[in-house]
């Protein structure tokens, strides 16, 4: 029973938080996972666009810091998102479970009721030896099943934890090789940006010299 009211609770905080992108089935938070995946496709292809857009501006990185702030608060919404809709079929899957074994103790139950009525064997001769109840009792199949859900949301906070590492981790790298990438830009740009102003004085310089009248030969 306790882990049938557990998984009751984890459910209904399933429900709650799918409900806000109005999941309800597993079939909604299937179309959920699709449509987090095209939304972050389409997040990364806006922040390409800026990219190419940033560096066609003069304070380069200012503009940078605003298309990765945006793309940074577009993904953690996506992420969310995704995150919900899995947990839904997660527990979903667990309610489900559940159900099975419910119905599988309820059926024991009546077999057991239906064999308590029957009438009684004849008592065995001492020569006969007492054979061992076969199969597994409802008790013993219950604590196994608590014992199988216990394990199963440790595993999954133990794959949480450790996709959360592994995002964060992926995030840091991506960020760093983003600045290194900027900072590459920037400099080009002002290399660009320095070459032009020299040629715009040496091309200045060249027609000065040949505007200034020439000395007469002697």
């Amino acid at each position: 029973m306790k882990a049938i009211i557990t998984v009751a609770a984890m459910l209904a905080a399933a429900l709650t938080a799918a409900q806000a992108q109005n999941v309800q089935t597993v079939q909604q938070a299937d179309a959920a996972l699709v449509k987090v995946a095209q939304d972050r496709a389409a997040i990364n292809d806006e922040y390409a666009a800026s990219e190419r857009e940033c560096s066609t501006k003069f304070f380069v990185n200012n503009c940078l810091d605003k298309a990765k702030e945006k793309r940074r608060v577009a993904l953690a919404d996506a992420r969310a998102r995704e995150v919900d809709a899995q947990h839904f079929k997660r527990v979903d899957s667990v309610a489900r479970r559940d159900a099975d074994l419910a119905e599988r103790a309820r059926k024991d139950a009546d077999e057991a009721e239906l064999r308590a009525a029957q009438p009684q064997k004849p008592a065995k001769t001492e020569h006969e030896e007492a054979k061992p109840p076969s199969g597994v009792r409802v008790a013993d199949r219950e604590a196994q099943h608590d014992a199988k859900v216990q394990r199963q949301e440790r595993e999954d906070a133990a794959n949480a934890a450790k996709r959360a590492a592994n995002v964060e981790a992926f995030e840091r790298k991506k960020a760093e090789s983003e600045r290194r990438q900027a900072e590459v830009a920037r400099k080009k740009a002002e290399n660009d940006a320095k070459a032009k102003q020299a040629a715009e004085r040496a091309e200045a310089e060249k027609k000065k010299a040949a505007a200034q009248p020439q000395a007469p030969a002697k």
